[in-house]
């Protein structure tokens, strides 16, 4: 217990500032990459706050740069800080941090999007789904560029409970465009409901912590940021697998102006589409004139269920693409040929779902 207390209460030796690192070795933000730096450290510790507490706590950071979050990350008693960074200029400032907290800072020059974080921290920090989470951490101040990406993958690994995730339910807190924030969190009828907000809160608690005005950074974006905390749900919401989730939702919103059956009759071939989507709509118990903000959750995982249903009875729906269609049918025009509507079958009679 000691030996923790000690840990707790760690600071790091006097360093060169984030400012003056990044003059000393001559780094500048790469438009290209998104980058903005953080260099306040009362910021960066409110951020880190936002994670709880981090005593003993085993980190990965996202794209740490000159290193002013990392800082933060040690000063709040991380045992084990595991910091991923593409960009080589940002390395010889980040060993000069891991000189500083010996056997505390590990370095992996590589691509958080590829990089295997089941691999980063040992088994014995796991702990049963149904349990608390692990003393695992996200965090990051993540370029603008990969931030949707990146959260729809850890998403999807949340649902099938890989990657990062093998460890139990590990929390995540993360920075994004104050507008990407606030569709993450967005409730019900709000005009920022989206996608995104459908595809984390079925998964998770999510928590819009604090907005960080986009003057903080160097160089200034032209919007503010908002700090996000994510803590993966013991059940998801909904039920069914992520790929057939996401697709519902995104097809129902890409009408988001229009009513919902609009976006579920692009679930369905066009040879039957009308009565399919009646049929859904009416095994889900959902108004067809709802606008897709003014969905619920429980209303998506009716809708859901019910296209798994269908999906069961004919397994090609699953792969069906209204646009793929579009494309078949224009193809088709052009050569002056027909084109079956189901793509893959020899008929064009819609399935029986029953």
């Amino acid at each position: 217990m000691a030996a923790s207390g000690k840990l707790a209460s760690f600071r790091l030796p006097p360093l060169p500032t984030v400012g003056e690192l990044i003059k000393l070795y001559n780094l500048r933000a790469e438009k290209q990459l998104s980058q903005n730096f953080l260099l306040d450290l009362k910021l960066t510790d409110k951020i880190v706050r936002q994670a709880g507490s981090l005593r003993d706590a085993h980190v990965c950071e996202v794209g740490p740069g000159p290193g002013g979050l990392t800082r933060s990350i040690v000063n709040a008693g991380a045992a084990d800080v595991l910091v991923v960074e593409k960009d080589t200029r940002f390395i010889p400032g980040l060993k000069l941090l891991s000189e500083a907290a010996p056997g505390r800072l590990r370095i992996v020059h590589g691509d958080i999007l590829t990089y295997r974080m089941d691999r980063g921290f040992p088994e014995t920090i796991s702990k049963p789904w149904e349990g608390d989470p692990p003393n695992l951490h996200i965090i990051g101040n993540l370029p603008f560029s990969v931030s949707t990406p990146l959260i729809i993958k850890w998403l999807e690994n949340i649902a099938n409970r890989t990657g990062p995730f093998i460890y139990g339910r590990t929390r995540l807190t993360l920075t994004f465009q104050k507008e990407v924030a606030e569709r993450l969190t967005a409730s019900t009828g709000s005009k920022q409901r989206s996608r995104l907000s459908i595809m984390a809160q079925y998964l998770c608690t999510v928590r819009n912590c604090f907005t960080i005005p986009g003057r903080a950074f160097v160089p200034k974006p032209e919007v503010d940021v908002g700090v996000v905390h994510f803590t993966p749900l013991v059940q998801p919401q909904i039920q069914q697998p992520f790929k057939l989730v996401e697709k519902v939702v995104r097809n129902i919103f890409q009408f988001r102006r229009k009513h919902c059956h609009k976006g579920v009759e692009k679930l369905f071939p066009e040879a039957c589409r009308v009565e399919l989507t009646q049929e859904m709509m009416q095994k889900a118990d959902v108004d067809p004139t709802l606008r897709p903000t003014d969905l619920t959750i429980p209303q998506f995982r009716a809708l859901a269920d019910a296209y798994a249903h269908f999906c069961t009875h004919e397994p090609s729906l699953l792969s069906y693409e209204f646009r793929e269609e579009l494309r078949l049918k224009h193809l088709a025009r052009q050569r002056n040929k027909p084109v079956d509507t189901f793509m893959d079958k020899p008929t064009g009679t819609p399935p029986n779902p029953h």
